[in-house]
Protein backbone atom coordinates (compact mmCIF):
# COMPACT_ATOMS: atom_id res chain seq x y z
CA UNK A 1 0.00 0.00 0.00
CA UNK A 2 1.25 3.43 -0.88
CA UNK A 3 2.34 5.19 2.04
CA UNK A 4 0.90 9.20 2.07
CA UNK A 5 3.53 11.82 3.18
CA UNK A 6 2.74 15.49 4.15
CA UNK A 7 5.76 17.84 3.72
CA UNK A 8 5.76 20.85 5.26
CA UNK A 9 7.73 23.94 4.85
CA UNK A 10 7.76 26.39 7.92
CA UNK A 11 8.47 29.71 5.36
CA UNK A 12 5.68 31.38 3.27
CA UNK A 13 7.70 33.12 1.50
CA UNK A 14 7.21 32.40 -2.08
CA UNK A 15 10.83 31.48 -3.51
CA UNK A 16 11.61 30.18 -0.08
CA UNK A 17 14.57 28.09 0.68
CA UNK A 18 12.74 25.85 3.00
CA UNK A 19 9.72 25.28 0.24
CA UNK A 20 12.50 24.62 -2.32
CA UNK A 21 14.40 21.74 -0.55
CA UNK A 22 10.98 20.52 0.56
CA UNK A 23 10.38 20.23 -3.49
CA UNK A 24 14.18 18.31 -3.79
CA UNK A 25 13.75 15.74 -0.49
CA UNK A 26 9.96 15.17 -2.45
CA UNK A 27 11.84 13.44 -5.33
CA UNK A 28 14.17 11.62 -3.52
CA UNK A 29 11.43 9.38 -1.93
CA UNK A 30 11.11 5.70 -3.68
CA UNK A 31 8.00 4.11 -5.41
CA UNK A 32 5.43 3.34 -3.31
CA UNK A 33 5.10 6.68 -1.37
CA UNK A 34 3.41 9.64 -2.88
CA UNK A 35 4.53 13.39 -1.35
CA UNK A 36 2.40 16.14 -1.41
CA UNK A 37 3.29 19.73 0.07
CA UNK A 38 0.62 21.33 2.32
CA UNK A 39 0.07 24.96 2.63
CA UNK A 40 -0.09 26.77 6.21
CA UNK A 41 -0.46 29.92 4.86
CA UNK A 42 -3.65 30.39 5.12
CA UNK A 43 -4.35 28.93 8.84
CA UNK A 44 -6.30 31.78 10.79
CA UNK A 45 -4.06 32.13 14.22
CA UNK A 46 -5.33 28.95 16.55
CA UNK A 47 -7.79 30.49 18.90
CA UNK A 48 -9.97 27.61 21.08
CA UNK A 49 -12.66 29.41 21.08
CA UNK A 50 -13.52 28.23 17.57
CA UNK A 51 -13.53 24.51 18.89
CA UNK A 52 -14.80 24.56 21.95
CA UNK A 53 -18.29 26.70 20.11
CA UNK A 54 -17.67 23.95 17.25
CA UNK A 55 -17.62 26.56 14.40
CA UNK A 56 -14.01 25.70 13.60
CA UNK A 57 -12.70 27.51 10.25
CA UNK A 58 -12.85 26.05 7.07
CA UNK A 59 -9.01 26.07 6.91
CA UNK A 60 -8.83 24.34 10.66
CA UNK A 61 -11.04 21.29 9.27
CA UNK A 62 -9.35 21.48 5.31
CA UNK A 63 -5.73 21.41 7.58
CA UNK A 64 -6.69 18.22 9.69
CA UNK A 65 -8.13 16.44 6.83
CA UNK A 66 -5.66 16.36 4.76
CA UNK A 67 -2.80 15.58 7.67
CA UNK A 68 -4.90 13.17 9.21
CA UNK A 69 -5.14 11.47 5.77
CA UNK A 70 -1.33 10.87 6.50
CA UNK A 71 1.13 8.34 7.32
CA UNK A 72 4.29 10.72 8.07
CA UNK A 73 5.52 13.87 8.01
CA UNK A 74 8.33 15.90 6.69
CA UNK A 75 9.20 19.50 8.55
CA UNK A 76 11.08 21.77 6.51
CA UNK A 77 11.92 24.78 8.54
CA UNK A 78 14.13 28.12 8.30
CA UNK A 79 14.98 29.65 11.73
CA UNK A 80 13.24 32.57 12.82
CA UNK A 81 14.90 34.09 15.92
CA UNK A 82 16.27 30.74 17.20
CA UNK A 83 12.64 28.86 17.14
CA UNK A 84 10.38 28.04 14.15
CA UNK A 85 8.44 30.41 12.09
CA UNK A 86 5.25 31.29 13.75
CA UNK A 87 3.21 29.94 10.68
CA UNK A 88 4.59 26.45 11.42
CA UNK A 89 4.23 26.44 15.30
CA UNK A 90 0.65 27.15 14.82
CA UNK A 91 0.39 24.80 11.92
CA UNK A 92 0.99 22.05 14.74
CA UNK A 93 -1.07 24.32 17.56
CA UNK A 94 -3.96 23.71 14.97
CA UNK A 95 -3.62 20.09 13.85
CA UNK A 96 -3.20 19.21 18.19
CA UNK A 97 -6.56 20.29 18.99
CA UNK A 98 -9.62 20.18 19.96
CA UNK A 99 -7.71 18.25 22.80
CA UNK A 100 -7.56 14.58 22.25
CA UNK A 101 -7.82 14.71 18.70
CA UNK A 102 -4.50 15.42 17.77
CA UNK A 103 -3.73 14.95 13.35
CA UNK A 104 -0.07 14.23 14.60
CA UNK A 105 0.10 11.41 16.77
CA UNK A 106 2.02 8.67 16.32
CA UNK A 107 2.95 9.85 12.55
CA UNK A 108 6.56 9.97 12.06
CA UNK A 109 8.58 12.91 11.15
CA UNK A 110 11.51 14.11 9.76
CA UNK A 111 12.97 17.62 10.95
CA UNK A 112 15.12 19.31 8.02
CA UNK A 113 16.54 22.87 9.34
CA UNK A 114 17.79 25.15 6.86
CA UNK A 115 19.37 28.47 7.15
CA UNK A 116 21.61 30.71 4.92
CA UNK A 117 24.25 31.05 7.49
CA UNK A 118 26.39 28.31 8.94
CA UNK A 119 24.61 26.96 11.92
CA UNK A 120 21.28 25.37 9.46
CA UNK A 121 19.03 26.06 11.79
CA UNK A 122 20.21 24.39 14.84
CA UNK A 123 17.62 26.53 17.94
CA UNK A 124 14.72 25.88 15.08
CA UNK A 125 15.41 21.77 14.54
CA UNK A 126 15.33 21.42 17.85
CA UNK A 127 12.80 23.41 19.51
CA UNK A 128 10.35 21.70 16.66
CA UNK A 129 12.10 18.43 17.85
CA UNK A 130 10.37 19.36 21.31
CA UNK A 131 7.32 20.53 20.07
CA UNK A 132 7.17 16.90 18.23
CA UNK A 133 7.94 14.84 21.59
CA UNK A 134 4.77 16.16 23.37
CA UNK A 135 2.91 15.61 19.87
CA UNK A 136 3.89 11.57 20.23
CA UNK A 137 5.41 11.88 16.60
CA UNK A 138 8.50 9.51 16.80
CA UNK A 139 11.09 11.82 14.49
CA UNK A 140 14.37 10.49 13.08
CA UNK A 141 17.49 11.02 14.92
CA UNK A 142 19.98 9.96 12.80
CA UNK A 143 21.16 11.32 10.55
CA UNK A 144 20.44 15.03 11.80
CA UNK A 145 19.89 17.80 9.03
CA UNK A 146 20.96 21.33 9.66
CA UNK A 147 21.24 22.25 6.51
CA UNK A 148 23.74 25.20 6.43
CA UNK A 149 24.39 28.05 3.80
CA UNK A 150 21.32 26.74 2.14
CA UNK A 151 21.98 28.48 -1.09
CA UNK A 152 25.06 26.96 -2.10
CA UNK A 153 23.82 23.49 -0.94
CA UNK A 154 20.87 23.75 -3.46
CA UNK A 155 23.34 24.94 -6.26
CA UNK A 156 22.07 26.36 -9.60
CA UNK A 157 18.24 25.59 -10.61
CA UNK A 158 17.61 23.33 -7.26
CA UNK A 159 20.02 21.26 -8.25
CA UNK A 160 22.40 19.88 -5.55
CA UNK A 161 25.67 18.58 -5.65
CA UNK A 162 25.76 14.64 -6.14
CA UNK A 163 27.26 14.81 -2.32
CA UNK A 164 24.45 17.00 -1.30
CA UNK A 165 22.19 14.80 -3.25
CA UNK A 166 24.00 11.81 -0.89
CA UNK A 167 23.15 13.38 1.99
CA UNK A 168 19.44 14.45 1.15
CA UNK A 169 18.92 10.69 0.34
CA UNK A 170 20.12 9.13 3.93
CA UNK A 171 17.88 11.48 5.06
CA UNK A 172 14.94 10.02 2.80
CA UNK A 173 16.28 6.26 3.28
CA UNK A 174 16.34 7.00 7.27
CA UNK A 175 12.78 8.58 7.01
CA UNK A 176 11.54 5.73 5.19
CA UNK A 177 13.38 3.27 7.76
CA UNK A 178 11.42 4.99 10.34
CA UNK A 179 8.29 4.90 8.76
CA UNK A 180 7.89 1.34 7.98
CA UNK A 181 9.55 0.36 11.21
CA UNK A 182 5.79 2.52 12.79
CA UNK A 183 3.74 0.88 9.90
CA UNK A 184 0.71 0.23 11.82
CA UNK A 185 1.75 1.78 15.43
CA UNK A 186 -0.73 4.89 14.94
Amino acid sequence: MTKQIAIISGSLRKASYSTRLAKVLAGLFPSGYNTELINIGDLPLYNQDYDTEGNPPEFYTSFREQIADKDAVVFVTPEYNRSVPAALKNALDVGSRPFGHSVWNGKPALVVSNSPGNLGGFGANHHLRQTLTLLNMPTVQQPEAYIGNVVNFLGENDDPSPDNKVYLQSLVNAFTGLVEQTAGKN
